[in-house]
């Protein structure tokens, strides 16, 4: 198994960039995690993986992946979870069963809502939210990166447990 210390510096090396980036929540930073560089290498995603469902809350029934960079890290932990998979778009897709949430049914059951990177935290509380709104219990989510932006804080406030691979800190 690989030391959290070199999964850290593996991930920092495929995927830090430095320049000036805006971020999803408005913001703007100097240094940006470019996550598809580290879930389009299969190996370095497995062993993301691998380590973050020891972070799965316990009695946990559903992951839930966020569109777009949720889902591949949602599949590769469902692998070492063995637990069902929802995927969950961003809105509801206006044609076929014009869903917000597809795979596994998430009414009644205790959910995980899995992303890649958090900094404010903003689309995990509207996911939750939507969720929510389909029966799911959510208290907490997950992430490979936590920017350390205040995301956990907004998660908290809405009454969810961030857990986090990997910080900011981890990757400098």
């Amino acid at each position: 198994m690989t030391s959290s210390e070199d999964l850290a510096r593996r991930v920092r090396d495929v995927s830090r960039l430095t320049g000036e980036f805006v971020l999803r929540s408005g913001r703007t930073a100097t240094e940006y995690f470019d996550k598809y560089q580290f879930e389009a290498d299969p190996e370095l995603l497995d062993q993301l993986a691998e380590r973050m469902a020891v972070l799965i809350p316990e009695g946990t029934e559903v992951l839930a992946g966020l569109e777009m960079g949720g889902i591949a890290v949602v599949t590769a932990l469902a692998r070492h979870a063995k637990l069902p998979t929802a995927f969950v778009r961003k809105q509801a897709k206006q044609y076929g069963t014009s869903r917000l949430s597809e795979g596994a049914e998430v009414a009644g059951r205790r959910v995980l809502v899995v992303e890649d990177v958090v900094t404010s935290g903003g689309q995990v509380v509207i996911s939750t939210g939507e969720l929510r709104k389909l029966g799911a219990h959510v208290d907490h989510a997950l992430c490979v990166i936590d920017r350390q932006e205040g995301g956990a804080a907004a998660l908290a406030a809405d009454g969810i447990t961030l857990r986090a691979l990997l910080t900011r800190e981890d990757l400098s």
